[in-house]
């Protein structure tokens, strides 16, 4: 968890994920939105349409729920459910697929999300948390 920021402060943060796909080749899309306002996008070479709407997809999920997208997914999958069938959520909509987090203040007040999409689940989700960790570890500093 971390306070609010502003556009500067989410600004570096997609920049670290950026950064951190050009250095594993991986073609993303990255998404950093603070109040429901994208304020950070990227389609990077390689990634395609289809990753921006997974992305969009997976960040209506997390402003919905106000947890992460592979949180989400894991726990549906463990009661052997779906946002479709829990919620009648559309699933042309929302996506329980890992890569998007929700960013909370201490108080745990939803103010933003971040999304990444162009990886497997497992990865995209791994990749946010890698960053979001080192840029928490900066914003210490």
């Amino acid at each position: 968890m971390c306070e609010p920021v502003g556009a500067d402060a989410a600004w570096r943060l997609g920049s670290l994920l950026r950064e951190a796909a050009l250095e594993r080749g991986a073609g993303l899309v990255i998404e950093v939105r603070l109040g429901g306002n994208t304020v950070f996008f990227v389609s990077m070479a390689g990634a395609t349409p289809a990753n921006a709407d997974w992305a969009r997809r997976k960040r209506n999920t997390v402003e919905l729920l106000a947890r992460s997208s592979y949180a989400a997914g894991l726990a549906l999958s463990l009661e052997g459910s779906t946002l479709q069938d829990k919620m009648g959520l559309p699933p042309r909509d929302y996506a329980s697929h890992g890569g998007s987090f929700a960013l909370r203040s201490r108080s745990g007040l939803l103010w933003g999300a971040v999304t990444v999409s162009g990886l497997p689940q497992r990865d995209d989700h791994d990749l946010v948390v890698a960053i979001l960790t080192r840029w928490l570890r900066e914003d210490q500093a």
